[in-house]
């Protein structure tokens, strides 16, 4: 693991992002629409479609792309770095948009050249909305739990069947990644899917404590065609090992985001509590050195990936599952001393330290959950590669 000095200097860091075109276009956009927004995602669970939109305006899905859409193609280190900046001001938001390249991120990595020529460009930029739905096949593939879909090969594509719960960011028309295992076999297939398909629905069938903007349904599948056109990868085992590990790295925009603006609530708590905030565990000086050390080995990581021209080494696969870990525990450090440094006023219902702290567990829980993540670095001591079953 690259050892990075606390001595660097966070001014230096924060100046090179802020220095960046594209972050500083995307900052705009954040500012303007919707920063003014962020108690109605989060109070009222409005999703912020028009929104996405306009982030994906700004090119802040389309980083991972290699080819490029409107002088996009940064690379992961930018795309993450958008969705660090969107999560600083609403987690719900810097999650959906996780979710937006995420899919990007299938796209840019399947063999199949019609959906890449087809959907790519609409998904990066943000013309179409689009989901992950790997959250059940990522348990799976972890022996966590059982696989939610199934598919049986017939002429033209595959015919799916099964419940898959919790896709985020979708409504009509949107896409979203799905894996099933192939009826009489071992393999599974990924797609890429969408409510259009006949036999496909949406249901709306929970609420959550925070992150409840962000277009969260379970997807019913009863007989339906998934066309060979739509079919990311069959067999998946290989595809899966490429995209898993910028499906897990990217995530850590969220956690970096969060920490960020938890410190940033505690440096305006100490104006009015220094004096006895002084006396807590956590202080800003710590957590900034520790969020510093995360946000350059993240963007380090970034960095190798985007060199990758085939799997990650097993070596770059564990920092990254580790890196993400470290993620999951400074968000809930964080939240945590925001609040205890708000005190009383951080305990108002709807307060920013309590929607950090809200946010904050769902960084610990979402797949990979924490739990997911210590588990996947235990076998990969016993096992020197990742597997897909």
């Amino acid at each position: 693991m690259q050892t990075i000095s606390k001595s660097s200097s966070h001014k230096a860091s924060l100046e090179t992002l802020d220095s960046d075109p594209a972050i500083a276009n995307l900052r705009t956009v954040i500012n303007q629409v919707l920063t003014p927004k962020v108690q109605d995602i989060d109070l009222k669970g409005e999703y912020p479609e028009q929104i996405m939109h306009q982030l994906g305006a700004t090119n802040a899905f389309a980083h991972a792309v290699s080819t490029g859409y409107q002088g996009s193609g940064k690379g992961l280190r930018t795309a993450i770095q958008s969705i660090e900046e969107i999560s600083k001001d609403c987690l719900s938001t810097g999650f959906i948009a996780w979710c937006q390249v995420a899919c990007t991120w299938y796209l840019e990595n399947t063999q199949n050249t019609t959906l890449k020529a087809e959907m790519l460009p609409k998904v990066a930029t943000g013309q179409v909305l689009a989901g992950t739905g790997l959250s059940n096949p990522m348990k799976h593939f972890a022996d966590i739990e059982k696989i939610a879909l199934t598919a049986t090969r017939v002429d033209g594509g595959y015919i799916i069947n099964g419940l898959l719960p919790w896709v985020s960011n979708l409504g009509p028309g949107h896409y979203f990644g799905i894996a099933a295992k192939l009826a009489d076999s071992e393999d599974y297939m990924m797609a890429i899917v969408s409510d259009a398909l006949e036999g496909m629905s949406l249901r709306l069938n929970a609420h959550f404590i925070a992150l409840e903007g962000t277009g969260t349904y379970s997807c019913v599948f009863r007989d339906t065609f998934v066309p060979d056109e739509w079919v990311l990868a069959s067999p998946c085992e290989e595809y899966v090992a490429c995209i898993r590990p910028g499906f897990i790295l990217t995530q850590m925009g969220m956690g970096l985001g969060l920490a960020d603006s938890c410190i940033e609530l505690m440096r305006r708590s100490n104006k009015r509590l220094g004096h006895v905030n002084c006396y807590l565990d956590d202080q800003v000086e710590d957590l900034a050195d520790d969020l510093h050390m995360a946000r350059l080995h993240t963007y380090s990581l970034a960095d190798q990936l985007n060199e990758c021209t085939g799997l990650a080494d097993p070596q770059l696969n564990r920092e990254i599952i580790q890196a993400r870990v470290t993620g999951a525990e400074l968000s809930l450090r964080s939240a945590q001393a925001a609040m205890l440094h708000a005190g009383a006023r951080a305990y108002v219902h709807g307060s920013p330290a309590e929607r950090k702290l809200r946010e904050a567990y769902f960084v610990a829980i979402v797949t990979p959950a924490l739990k997911h993540l210590k588990k996947m670095l235990a076998d990969m001591k016993q096992q020197p590669a990742l597997s897909v079953a």
